[in-house]
């Protein structure tokens, strides 16, 4: 029987919600996703030209769809996530980790051992973590160490073993680290009681501990037992210490998960926080890779579940930046003030430095991959049709109405081109006349290039509103450039773009990379064309006060005015001053001058 077309598998999915597979014509897993309406969902594929090349080229690949109907979203949610890990199709997100995280154990015994295993058994032992910091781990179990005397050894310390005296204390015993339950020094009861203080201390709950130790400190102080006292607090120091390294958030919130995500073309990063009796005790950080042009909420979604599977996290309520819907169980909250925002806040900027950093990583490891994903964003962000790979600006620079120059600043894959930036005198043009100016300018450099059969840029940006942004269309329309080369104005204000034709400007996120590139595109040819002009200025303003001195040339002279700051004051030099600054002989010539004038 030969396979039913797309369009009879698309139109007998059922309305409900469930998970949704999709298969090549070898027969190979493409993609796995879930739906709260299968039929809805997988219709959206195949209606309508996607924004991505890559879903795209996945919906042409397309032959079977496969699906499973489940009773609810989180079903499908959690179904969703087992599959991916199980088939791991090539267009979707794996949410995996090259690392297996500690935990630490306290282990299913008489007299509970307790220590750092990257193993998980399912004897009945409990595994607190996992740890995603090392540091954290070693912190915690020296404190342990610090705070409760506990066994080290492996001996299978059995009631019947103990009292036949099957075992001898050890050096441990004799220094006080441990309190001999092999010999029956210590009982089950007494030992027990320590493990109850510490599991609570792994669950980031310290009150009782605390209480414990002050207890005990005060009955040994009224007891005169000085000593055992002052170990005791130590202990409470110790313990005060390592609970005020934890971020203290508020006592009252407990048992909450936090979760926030930060993304741009290429990938995504999501941060989890885990609160526990007012504190911080876990963060960690998830890098996923885009595959397709996922949504946030749907990378959020697929990582909360992926995170609270990993760490085995059960609290009822979690934080988010926005709404999602993860059943019923799950209280979700989207805080808009208070200590909830805050510590939701907290998690986006660690999300934020994550990302940062695993840049900052990037341009040095692979500069060319840094370089690929600013260009594939600028063009998104820009509503570009090509990456611009090569943009130029223009600046005008005309102070009180003298010298009006213009600079032309080139930028290559994001960086700036130092050699291709050019001055233009404006000649064409009287006084200042801003529009006038920009007309000429760009009408001057693309004849140039194009008579020289030099390459165009992708882009070029008009620095002024769209007074400046017509006048230079009226060039390129003449140059008949309209089309070829995209062409967008920055009003002052920085964020504000304007596109020929458009009279509602584009505002860009101001933290954007695009905004980062386009302002020191703006702020190298403001510089460029600021020095040019005074540079013009200087020179106009010599001509017009300084006499021409034999042998010393026009860049001397600017020199020595700009370091004496007039000519008065050069007149007044003496030798030594002049050739100190332009050497002995040009100042045996300038000092002879002035005396014989």
């Amino acid at each position: 029987m030969s396979k039913p077309s797309l369009d009879l598998q698309i139109h007998t999915l059922p309305d409900n919600p469930g998970v949704y597979q999709y298969y090549d014509k070898d027969g190979k897993i493409l993609y796995v996703g879930k739906a709260k309406n299968l039929k809805k969902r997988v219709s959206s594929y195949f209606n309508k030209i996607h924004d991505t090349r890559k879903t795209n080229v996945l919906v042409r690949k397309i032959v079977t769809i496969k699906h499973i109907v489940v009773p609810t979203e989180t079903d499908a949610l959690l179904l969703e996530n087992n599959l991916i890990k199980t088939l791991q199709p090539r267009y979707n997100v794996l949410l995996r980790d090259d690392k297996s995280y500690p935990w630490i154990c306290i282990k299913k015994e008489p007299f509970s051992r307790i220590f750092l295993t990257r193993r998980m058994i399912k004897d009945g032992s409990e595994y607190f973590g996992p740890y995603t910091n090392f540091k954290m781990v070693y912190t915690i179990l020296d404190l342990i160490k610090e705070l409760y005397p506990l066994r080290t050894c492996n001996y299978d310390l059995s009631e019947s073993n103990i009292n036949s005296g099957k075992f001898k204390v050890c050096l441990e015993y004799h220094i006080g680290n441990c309190k001999g339950p092999c010999e029956g020094i210590e009982s089950l009861e007494d030992y027990q009681r320590q493990v109850d203080a510490i599991r609570e201390i792994l669950k980031g709950n310290f009150k009782e501990s605390m209480k414990d130790f002050k207890r005990l400190m005060n009955q040994y102080a009224q007891n005169l037992q000085f000593e055992e006292a002052q170990k005791i607090k130590e202990k409470i120091e110790i313990l005060e210490n390592y609970q005020s390294r934890s971020t203290i958030v508020n006592p009252k919130i407990t048992n909450i998960d936090v979760f926030s995500i930060v993304s741009d073309e290429s990938a995504a990063y999501i941060n989890f926080l885990q609160i526990s009796h007012g504190s911080i005790i876990r963060s960690h950080t998830l890098e996923i890779k885009k595959k397709l042009d996922e949504s946030d909420e749907e990378l959020l979604e697929l990582a909360i579940v992926e995170l609270r599977e990993r760490f085995q996290l059960l609290s009822k309520e979690i934080i988010v930046p926005f709404e999602l819907d993860l059943g019923e169980k799950i209280k979700v909250t989207v805080p808009q003030l208070g200590d909830k925002k805050q510590i939701l806040d907290l998690s986006i900027r660690n999300a934020k430095f994550y990302r940062i950093e695993q840049l900052k990583q990037l341009q040095i490891v692979d500069p060319d991959r840094h370089v690929n994903r600013i260009m594939a964003q600028m063009q998104k962000d820009l509503r570009l049709p090509v990456e611009p790979r090569h943009i130029e600006c223009f600046d005008n620079s005309n102070i009180q109405g003298t010298n009006p120059v213009a600079a032309c600043v080139v930028f290559k894959d994001g960086k700036p081109s130092k050699k291709d930036y050019r001055h233009f005198n404006v000649k064409t043009v009287e006084g200042p006349d801003d529009f006038a100016s920009m007309t000429e300018i760009v009408y001057r450099r693309y004849k140039r290039l194009l008579d020289e059969n030099e390459p165009l840029p992708q882009l070029i940006i008009i620095d002024g509103g769209k007074g400046q942004l017509s006048s230079a269309l009226k060039s390129i329309d003449e140059l008949g450039l309209r089309g070829k080369v995209a062409v967008i104005g920055i009003a002052k204000r920085l964020e504000e773009l304007f596109y020929p034709g458009d009279s509602i400007p584009l505002y860009l996120d101001k933290k954007s990379e695009t905004l980062k590139v386009i302002q020191q595109l703006r702020n190298e040819a403001h510089r460029f064309g600021i020095t040019f002009h005074r540079d013009k200025r200087s020179k106009a303003a010599l001509n017009s006060s300084v006499e021409s001195i034999p042998g010393i040339g026009e860049k001397t002279m600017l020199t020595l005015i700009q370091h004496f700051k007039s000519v008065k004051r050069l007149k007044l030099a003496t030798e030594k001053e002049i050739s100190a600054v332009v050497g002995v002989s040009k100042a045996k010539k300038i000092v002879e001058f002035y005396k014989t004038n």
